[in-house]
């Protein structure tokens, strides 16, 4: 993969960020911002796209199970974003790297809108600030009253909106396979895809952790917004965080190509 890309837009899931009891994954996450303030000191503009709130609130409220009531749920997302921000905030200051939240609905996504969203953007990287983003589910509620999830298609639409050269998504599986690993040993991974048809919609599996509320089928809805705006896609495994560095050293999961791009 071409070393020389500038805009990335990496999304980081729940199952990647925490463990199961919803806390977060320290030794993970540390590992995460160190490699990625490592790609930023390399040139590199990022932007994050984070999940993660609401199991981080589970955890504090000491709840084992996704609550089902939209207004717990809610608490859950503002108690929860509070810790997230801290984290980020203290671990990247070590590598002397800024961080900034941005809360989207889809209301500011909108067309009319967007160009608020861009221009922010724009003006966080312009300082060498990496914006954290994530759907503000304190008030918009249509995401947590959703089954599947859609910060990995939130992930895309700012990845859009930024004009990214690639956006990673970090899940806890290796990519897409030809059927599910789960059931099947042997499962083959697909390094590339290079048209997203019916057949690998076929593929795509249910809804994924009980933290997370994402599955295969949001990543190929991701996948085809990104590539349908001419930026290429990887769902790569966040529970190594050196993957981030493997996707650029030869390329780690599934690599969802877009029409017309040169970089590979």
């Amino acid at each position: 993969m071409d070393r020389e890309r500038k805009r990335i837009v990496v999304k980081l899931g729940t199952s990647t960020l925490t463990h199961k009891t919803g806390k977060l994954n320290i030794r993970r996450i540390e590992r995460l911002v160190k490699n990625l303030a490592d790609l930023h000191n390399a040139g590199n503009e990022l932007i994050i796209v984070s999940s993660g709130a609401v199991g981080l609130g589970m955890a504090k409220l000491n709840l084992m199970q996704k609550p089902k009531e939209t207004p717990l749920k809610q608490a859950c997302a503002a108690i929860g974003q509070c810790e997230l921000m801290y984290f980020y905030d203290k671990l990247f200051s070590d590598y002397s790297l800024n961080v900034a939240q941005v809360l989207l609905t889809k209301y500011v996504l909108l067309e009319d809108r967007r160009v608020n969203v861009q221009n922010a953007l724009a003006e966080l990287l312009a300082h060498n600030v990496i914006p954290v983003v994530n759907e503000n589910d304190t008030v918009a509620i249509d995401e947590l009253e959703l089954e599947v999830g859609e910060n990995d298609s939130l992930a895309a639409t700012v990845a859009t909106l930024v004009n990214a050269d690639l956006l990673i998504i970090m899940s806890d599986i290796d990519g897409l396979y030809d059927s599910d690993p789960r059931s099947n040993p042997e499962a083959k991974l697909i390094p590339v895809v290079y048209e997203i048809t019916d057949e690998i919609r076929e593929l795509a599996g249910g809804a994924g952790s009980k933290l997370g509320t994402g599955g295969m089928k949001t990543k190929i809805n991701a996948a085809e917004i990104a590539n349908a705006n001419g930026i290429d896609m990887i769902i790569t495994n966040g529970r190594n965080p050196d993957n981030l560095y493997a996707v650029f050293e030869g390329g780690a999961g599934t690599l969802f190509k877009a029409k017309g791009t040169n970089n590979m």
